[in-house]
């Protein structure tokens, strides 16, 4: 999925297999099965991957996380930029 392409108005999760470890400046995130790393930049950033529970859409997380909308669609980026590499799922 190209990094664009992340549709904020659907319920995403964290891969089963992604372990994520927060850090002062946001993140570190592992996939363990691609062994790739990933850095969230800002706190922000996490609390929107952390609350990405497949219940609310991915819009839902980044209002109840604070994020203005003006910022949505960069926000859309950096998340579709971990699902792109498989780091977040579509949730069933």
């Amino acid at each position: 999925m190209p990094a664009d392409a992340f549709d904020l108005d659907l319920p995403w999760r964290v891969h089963p297999r992604v372990s994520i470890r927060p850090e002062p400046f946001g993140a570190l995130v592992y996939h363990f099965e691609t062994r790739k790393l990933s850095f969230l930049k800002e706190r922000t950033l996490l609390s929107v991957v952390e609350g990405l529970d497949g219940v609310r859409t991915a819009r839902d997380v980044c209002r109840a996380a604070g994020v203005p909308e003006e910022q949505e669609a960069r926000y859309g980026r950096a998340l579709g930029s971990l699902a792109a590499s498989r780091m977040l799922v579509a949730a069933a």
